[in-house]
Formats: C-alpha cells, sequence, structure tokens
C-alpha cells in the first residue's frame, strides 16, 4: 500500500518552460518524420488505437474512449520548441503559441476563445497551449460529443497549424501580455532551475534555450520574423494531431482527414541537439545563494546516453534498474524519518538530459547548516548499496508494489480514462514508448518476476548509473557553506574514504489492526430517489453513504469525516488543528510510519489526514480488493495515533522553510497575509509569529483534538466499483465496531461569525523578489451560500468579470498575462462572502490596471452584459455540471456529506435550472449590490523599497 507520496527521485532537473510544461526528450533525428516506434518493437501495441500518416507526412492518433462519457480530447502537438531557435529568435516557439490565439484566415483576432466559450470550454480550463524546449501542444477538452463541435476544435488546429495571420497590431498587443508572463514566472524557482541547467551542462544549447525567451529577442521580434519561423517549423512532418474520446474513430478520422489533407507538404528541419555535454566533465563545484531556498547539495556526473528502443528486454533491464534505484531510496527515506535524521529528504536516480546524455544524481536536502552531516550519511548509504547490494525482503517489498500497481491497472483497463490514455500517446510521441495495453503489460511482469534477483537488480542499477567520482558538486541555499567550494569536495572525499558496512535486513510484523471490536447493527437504510445514493446509520451513530459506480473497475474512493477540524480554532487557541496533517507522520501506536509502508506494500490504499473547515478529514483511493485494509488504516488512525516525535520534526522543518519563503513573491506575501487584512486580524485568520508554530508539539495537538477523535460524529463516504453489501459489512467491522459517537456533528454556533475588515483603505505589502513585480487585488463582501441562487449568479458574475477583464487587462491594454476573479460566498461563516479581482503587474502598471478593473466593475454595475457574454459565461458552467457525475471524484462532492449536509444533493439538482434561470439585470444587481465603488477594499503587494503607488 502507498501509505504517502513515495520519494522515489530520478534524475529530473527544473527545466521550466514557458505555460509550465516540462519537457521529456528531444528527437534530433534525421527527417522526413520516422515511424511509429511500435513498428520495430516486440511489444505488442494496444489494438484500440489508430495510428494513420497523411500524404503530406502528418500523423494521427484517434481511440474511442468513454470515460468520462460523452467528452473528449484533442491535441495538435507540433514537434518545434525553444531548441529549433536562433540566438535572435529566443522565445518565438512560445510567442507563436501565443499568436494562435490572436487572429487567422477563418477567425478573426480575439474570435477563436470566444467561440470556444459559446460551446462551453473555458479559457484556461479546457482550452490553452503549452511550448517546451522540444515542442509545442495545443489542447482543447471537449465537454460533449458534438460532431459540430469536434470540427470546430480540427478546424481551429488546421488555422493554429497553417493559417495564421500574424498581423503587426496583434504582434504588439500579445508583446505586453508575454512579457507579463515573463515578469510573472520571474521567480526563485526557476532562477534557480536556470543556474542549475548551466552549471551542469553549461555549453549545452538547453541551457541557453528557456521557453520564454529574451526581453531583448522578445522586443525585438516583428510579425515579419515571427512569420519566417512559423512557416519554416510549422510543416506537416512535425505535427502530429490525437482525438481520444466518445467519437466514433471512422468519424473522427475522416474529419481529420478532412481538415487537415490539403495542408501542403514542407521539408522539415532536423531539431538541433540539446547539448553538447561533456562526459568527461567533473570535480567543479558551485554556490548559488538565494534567501528563498532550503539547503541543497546535488552530486553528479554525466555519461553517454544509452540508446535503447523500447523492448521486452530493454523494459526488463528498466525494471531491474527501477527496482534497485526505489530500495536505495527507500533506504534514505527511513533515515530521513529518524528521530534525529541526518537530511530532510535525499534521492539516488539517473536520468536523461534530453536525448544529449545520461546523467546520475545524489541530492541532499537538509536543514540550513547541516549539510555536511547530511551529505556524508546519505554517501555512506549511496556506496553501500553498490558495494553490498540488496536483501531478498527488500525486493520482495518493491515487486508487491510494482506487481500491484500492474494488476489494478489490468483490473481497470476497460474504464481508463482519456487522459491516462492521452499519456500513453503523448509518450510514444516523445520518448518512443509503445502504448501496450495493461494486461500484456501484467503477463509479462508475472513471466519476468523469477528472474529479479538481488544479483539482477544490483548489475542492472550498475549498468546504468554513472559512478559518482569526483562528482560536480553544487550547493543551494541561504548561507554559503563554511569553507566555501573546498568544503563540499572535502566533504564528498571524507565520506568515500570512510569504511561502510552491510546494512541490517529490515523486518517484517504483521498488520496489527483488524480487530476494532463487535460490529454494530445498522440503525437505518434508505436511498436517495433521484441520485440512488444510499444512506445508512449504525447504531454507534457512524454514517455512511455509499453510491456504486462502474465509472473506473475496480477503483474505489473512501473519505472519513469527523466533527471538528478548524472549528477548534479559537481567539485564544488559534493554532488548535495546525498540526493535524502531521498526524500520519508519527504513525500508528502499533507501527511507525515506516513498518506500515513495509507491511502493506503490495496493497492499494492511502493514509492522510488533515484539517477542513468543519470537520477532520481522511481520504484514501483503494481498490475493492483492499478496501478492507484501507478501512482499517483510517479507523487505526483515529483510535490509536502514536503522536511521535518524527511527526513533529518534519513538521517543525517544513515550517522553518515556509517562512523562510513567505517574502520571495509578491503570491506568497498575499498567501499569508490576505486573512488576516480581510478578517480584521481575527486571530483564527492570521498568520502567527513563527515562534507560534516552532512550539507546537504532539502533545498540544493530542489535548485539542483527542476529544474530537475519540467522540465527534463520524460521516463515511464510499464511490465506486464495490459490491455495496460488501462495503457496508467493512464499514461496521471498523468505523461501526467503534465505542458509540456523538450522534451529530457540533453546531459550533459560537465559532460561526467572521469579520470582514471594517476600514477599507488600501494595505501595502511588501515582497523582496524582482523589483518589477507588482501584485494587484481588490476584495469585496458579499454573503454566505445560504441562497443558492444567489451563489449562482455570483460564479457567473466571477466568470464574466474574468472574461472581461481578460479583453482588456491582457488583449487590449497588455499588462496582465492571467487577470483573475474569484466569488467565494461561505458555507461556513455566517453572512461572510468573498468577491476579488486580481492581476500581476509591473509595478508601473498598478494605476493603469487599477482604472482597467474599476471601469469594468463601473460597467458592470451600470448597464447589463449582451447576450453573447453571457453565453460565454453561462455554457461552460452547463457543461461542467453536466458531467459533474462522470468521474468517481464528482460523486464523491455529494457523497462526503450527504447525511449531514444534505440539501446540497437538491442544490445539484436544481443547479442546471438555476444556471438557464439567470439573466443579464440578474448579474447587474448582483453587481451593483456587491461591488460597491466604496465597498471594496485594496491591498497592493510591492517591491521591498518601492514607493506606494497611489
Amino acid at each position: 500500500m502507498q501509505i504517502l507520496q513515495r520519494f522515489t527521485l530520478f534524475f529530473a532537473l527544473a527545466l521550466i518552460s514557458a505555460c509550465a510544461q516540462q519537457p521529456k526528450s528531444l528527437a534530433p533525428t534525421p527527417l522526413p518524420n520516422p515511424g511509429w516506434a511500435f513498428e520495430t518493437s516486440d511489444i505488442a501495441v494496444d489494438p484500440d488505437y489508430r495510428f494513420g500518416k497523411l500524404d503530406n507526412g502528418m500523423r494521427y492518433v484517434i481511440r474511442h474512449n468513454a470515460t468520462p462519457k460523452g467528452t473528449a480530447a484533442v491535441r495538435m502537438e507540433i514537434a518545434v520548441g525553444s531548441l529549433d531557435e536562433s540566438d535572435s529568435e529566443r522565445g518565438f516557439a512560445h510567442f507563436i503559441e501565443h499568436m494562435a490565439f490572436n487572429g487567422s484566415t477563418n477567425v478573426p483576432e480575439g474570435e477563436m476563445v470566444r467561440l470556444l466559450e459559446r460551446s462551453g470550454l473555458a479559457f484556461g480550463a479546457d482550452t490553452n497551449a503549452q511550448t517546451s524546449f522540444d515542442r509545442t501542444t495545443y489542447m482543447l477538452d471537449l465537454p460533449k460529443n458534438d460532431p459540430a463541435l469536434l470540427n470546430t476544435a480540427l478546424m481551429l488546429m488546421r488555422e493554429s497549424a497553417s493559417e495564421l495571420t500574424i498581423a503587426p497590431e496583434a504582434v504588439e498587443r500579445e508583446r505586453g501580455v508575454i512579457l507579463s508572463e515573463m515578469r510573472d514566472r520571474n521567480s526563485f524557482a526557476l532562477r534557480n532551475a536556470q543556474s542549475q541547467l548551466s552549471f551542469a551542462y553549461p555549453k549545452s544549447l538547453a541551457a541557453k534555450r528557456f521557453p520564454i525567451g529574451t526581453t531583448e529577442t522578445l522586443n525585438g521580434a516583428t510579425a515579419q520574423s515571427l512569420r519566417a519561423f512559423w512557416r519554416r517549423e510549422y510543416v506537416p512532418s512535425q505535427a502530429t494531431v490525437i482525438v481520444i474520446g466518445d467519437f466514433p474513430v471512422e468519424a473522427a478520422e475522416a474529419a481529420i482527414k478532412a481538415h487537415f489533407s490539403s495542408w501542403a507538404a514542407s521539408p522539415a528541419l532536423p531539431q538541433p541537439d540539446a547539448g553538447p555535454v561533456n562526459k568527461k566533465d567533473k570535480g567543479r563545484a558551485d554556490i548559488y545563494l538565494d534567501p528563498a531556498l532550503s539547503e541543497r547539495v546535488t552530486a553528479s556526473r554525466n555519461g553517454e546516453r544509452l540508446i535503447e528502443a523500447d523492448t521486452i528486454a530493454n523494459r526488463q533491464e528498466n525494471l531491474l534498474r527501477q527496482i534497485g534505484y526505489d530500495i536505495v531510496n527507500r533506504r534514505l527515506q527511513r533515515l530521513s524519518r529518524r528521530a534525529e535524521p541526518p537530511f530532510r529528504s535525499a534521492g539516488f536516480g539517473t536520468g536523461d538530459m534530453f536525448k544529449s546524455a545520461r546523467t546520475t544524481n545524489l541530492l541532499v536536502d537538509t536543514v540550513d547548516g547541516k549539510w555536511r552531516a547530511g551529505l556524508i550519511s546519505a554517501i555512506q548509504e549511496y556506496r553501500r548499496a553498490l558495494a553490498f547490494g540488496f536483501d531478498q525482503s527488500e525486493i520482495a517489498e518493491q515487486i508487491a508494489i510494482i506487481r500491484t500497481a500492474n494488476q489494478d491497472a489490468a483490473a481497470a483497463q476497460d474504464t481508463r480514462s482519456t487522459g491516462a490514455l492521452l499519456n500513453s500517446v503523448l509518450s510514444l510521441l516523445r520518448d518512443d514508448k509503445v502504448p501496450s495495453a495493461p494486461h500484456s503489460a501484467l503477463e509479462r511482469l508475472e513471466a519476468f518476476i523469477p528472474h529479479i534477483t538481488p544479483d539482477a537488480v544490483l548489475a542492472a542499477l550498475k549498468r546504468e548509473a554513472v559512478a559518482l567520482s569526483n562528482p560536480l558538486m553544487r550547493f543551494q541555499g541561504r548561507r554559503a557553506p563554511v569553507g566555501g567550494q573546498a568544503a563540499l569536495s572535502s566533504a564528498w572525499k571524507e565520506a568515500m574514504r570512510g569504511k561502510v558496512e552491510r546494512g541490517a535486513a529490515t523486518g517484517q510484523s504483521t498488520f496489527a489492526y483488524t480487530n476494532f471490536g463487535t460490529p454494530s447493527a445498522v440503525a437505518s437504510d434508505t436511498s436517495d430517489p433521484a441520485l440512488g445514493i444510499r444512506k445508512l446509520r449504525f447504531a454507534n451513530g457512524v454514517r455512511l453513504n455509499l453510491k456504486r459506480t462502474n465509472l473506473e473497475a475496480e477503483k474505489v474512493l473512501v473519505q472519513v469525516s469527523i466533527d471538528g477540524g478548524e472549528m477548534l480554532n479559537t481567539r485564544q487557541n488559534p493554532l488548535a488543528s495546525q498540526m493535524a496533517a502531521s498526524l500520519p507522520q508519527g504513525g500508528l501506536g502499533k507501527h511507525t510510519l515506516d513498518e506500515l509502508e513495509t507491511i502493506t506494500a503490495g496493497r492499494t490504499g492511502d493514509i492522510n489526514f488533515g484539517a477542513g473547515a468543519e470537520s477532520f478529514v481522511s481520504s484514501g483511493r483503494t481498490t475493492a480488493r483492499d478496501l478492507d485494509q484501507q478501512l482499517q488504516i483510517m479507523a487505526a488512525l483515529i483510535t490509536d495515533p502514536a503522536y511521535r516525535s518524527e511527526g513533529e520534526l518534519q513538521y517543525r522543518q517544513g515550517i522553518n522553510n515556509f517562512f523562510k519563503q513567505i517574502n520571495a513573491t509578491p503570491q506568497a506575501v498575499l498567501s499569508s497575509q490576505l486573512g488576516g487584512v480581510l478578517s480584521d486580524f481575527d486571530p483564527r485568520f492570521t498568520l502567527q509569529p513563527v515562534e507560534a508554530y516552532r512550539k507546537l508539539n504532539f502533545v498540544k495537538l493530542k489535548a485539542d483534538i483527542a476529544n474530537r477523535l475519540a467522540n465527534g460524529a463520524v460521516e463515511v463516504a464510499i464511490v465506486g466499483d464495490v459490491d455495496e453489501e460488501t462495503a457496508i459489512k467493512l464499514v461496521a467491522q471498523t468505523f461501526g465496531a467503534l465505542p458509540p459517537r456523538e450522534a451529530e456533528f457540533r453546531p459550533y454556533d459560537e465559532q460561526r461569525s467572521r469579520p470582514f475588515a471594517a476600514d477599507r483603505k488600501q494595505r501595502i505589502l511588501r515582497h523582496s523578489g524582482p523589483a518589477d513585480q507588482a501584485l494587484l487585488r481588490l476584495t469585496w463582501p458579499t454573503s454566505d451560500d445560504s441562497d443558492p441562487m444567489s451563489v449562482i449568479v455570483l460564479e457567473m458574475l466571477e466568470r464574466i468579470t474574468r472574461i472581461e477583464l481578460t479583453d482588456s487587462l491582457r488583449e487590449k491594454l497588455g499588462k496582465a498575462y492571467s487577470p483573475g476573479a474569484s466569488s467565494a460566498p461561505s458555507s461556513v461563516w455566517r453572512n461572510y462572502g468573498t468577491f476579488s479581482i486580481s492581476a500581476s503587474l509591473d509595478v508601473h502598471a498598478v494605476s493603469t490596471a487599477r482604472a482597467a478593473i474599476l471601469e469594468t466593475v463601473t460597467q458592470l454595475r451600470d448597464s447589463p452584459i449582451s447576450a453573447d457574454t453571457l453565453q460565454r459565461a453561462r455554457q461552460p458552467m452547463i457543461e461542467a455540471h453536466d458531467n459533474a457525475l462522470k468521474s468517481n471524484n464528482g460523486w464523491m462532492a455529494l457523497l462526503q456529506r450527504a447525511q449531514s449536509k444534505a440539501d446540497r444533493i437538491d442544490r445539484f439538482l436544481q443547479a442546471g435550472k438555476r444556471m438557464l434561470a439567470v439573466t443579464a439585470k440578474d448579474i447587474q444587481a448582483a453587481a451593483k449590490r456587491y461591488l460597491g465603488a466604496l465597498d471594496g477594499l485594496e491591498l497592493l503587494v510591492l517591491p521591498d523599497g518601492e514607493e506606494a503607488v497611489k
């Protein structure tokens, strides 16, 4: 069972690109475009995909899929990215991606997004694009399987491929948007990633080609130069169109051919190599400092890339390597969970630098000032693994995890999501990995398991891992290490000279939580007539909400809500629930978290815990086969939490790092300070001094929450492919066997008030990031969510505001990359809600942006919106509502409190009708009521030392 997200760290530099796409690999192979990887592989391709190639060289992939039913994903991937740019063209691939939304032969500028919104696709959520080092991907998620909508989607893809106008005036407008995006993405994390890449591969093209480009080249871009790049690079043999969803394959294929067969063939240039990479590079050291960066040391060596086709033999070799790396990282994880750990986390792995080289890394994250001890400890574990190999018990644990993952995938083969099938296609395009059927992968695994021995795993690991001899050493953190670069090399040499001994074998005990007492009887059992949600109550007071679905074969979601949560926070004790999320780190009374991971290896499930606004919540994703143990662990966590000090330590390490970063970006400053400012600094919603968090411990947490864990009302929700009677029996044996619980969730009437700042004067906050970054936020008080129609009207007003601001702040003025609006009527706090507008800006654009925002708000108050704008806001809401119950997650949103908050079901059932009833006058009335000129509170985040902007 994967208890928490496993810390399996493989080689992955933070190659941050425009639109947040992280690249996989690059294909510098000779053109014209090669065939499909499965054509020369002995791995059988999943037969339900249809692969094709037009006469002009464009490829396509189609697959019918009805999970979720009535929807589809359309993608166009162009094998063109920032590596294809010349020195004077840096940022052009990303610039072209933006221009795809700004006018073409058959779609006037500004109409593409409007056209999609009218059909129910929300800009950003369903309509987007990404540019990376080696490719550009255009993405449309269709909310319905209307053939006309598919034709529209493919028409727009073709427009981007060959029909862009790239008008000079449109280029000028979009330039401001891209420069705004560049400014917004200039964070300590990006700067660190750029430095890291330049250090590891100093002469490589990739280090000089981050997709966002440079200010100089972006300002120098003209319509003519952009058009030349687009025409040179956007050719059919570089493109692949993908349609996966609830359309007949033949119809989708015919539509693709109709739209793309006339695209004229044109020769394509091979993509430049991302290197060069010096495979003999060694012995260098680097120190990179930033006040926001936690301490990390990275040791690495580069080697030749192992060119391996996707074959059965190579997958077996990769599996052996994976097991080896996972065992080493499991050992490092155990060290990080000690009562006095040598490091916060560490990882060992090897990965490709595109297709130019392979790199082996040992990464060690430490508390500030503790890098040396942490590095030496990690090196010793690395050396121990290579010297003595692995125990059979360690091999067995990893086999159990891998086998279970493959079994689960095979069981759910016929209900794989469109997203999962799409990812398999993208792996084929980007990494030449054959998309095979899960049941065949399981068969190959079972046949190979007898050959997975400790010796075979160690040998495979050594064949790939580059020996870390005199490695490249990089330190990042807030303070330079004493002794500088020489100290890094000295620590490495010291650790490599020290003696290492074979480690002790890890034992495995039996799971101790299988008996919680006598199951109580079912006291009531009813079904919701509209949706078929089954609602039960046990004699001990525990509620169970149950819905069997066939949306994902064998998959089951579980959520447990326990009375309390943040309602325990008071003005006198505002941090009562603060450490709740750390509870699993302390393990169970009879098992540490580490022991629990070993015991449950091979079982599917999760253990997590946290404080919601009104309840403590534990959730898990499991299978029908493992539902018993999932429920047992959840019940054990609330009846026998261990409160071990290891969990306290990890909490404090996270808190210290959080406070070091809260001033690093405008967004971090706003996030940390907003609650206090809006609530007149009510301690429950206000960030406390760091010492208040450092003083927290499990003794206090236990005193604050133990009563609720022992006595609070409990509501269990189960959704998925599980027999109802079996689920009821398992809940009866766990939560139903607990001592009697309180019958109802407490009302906490005294806690339900939340103030909104009485003083509406402008508040200036300060950040320590780049001097050109500012963040403007205007917030108005609204109301709670007691009136469902008002909630829908405000949500529609939010969407309309975002549409109008995108047109003004982004498209017309070019001052903001992604202006936002948000309506948040509270379901917790009486008469409390907020409506906010925010924009990340250049410090010199604040006045202009503020004026544009206030003008937009004034127009919304003073005049009704157009029918078209209303449609563009409403249709995506309707489509999202219609698709809400096509996933288990959607059902869980209704089931989690289906008894204690029963009105939510009726709200859902009536929501579609209410959306259709909203008029332009309703929107205007809401704007008049809530967005008063004098009612808003402005928060402005400026750089340290920057003069306040009026």
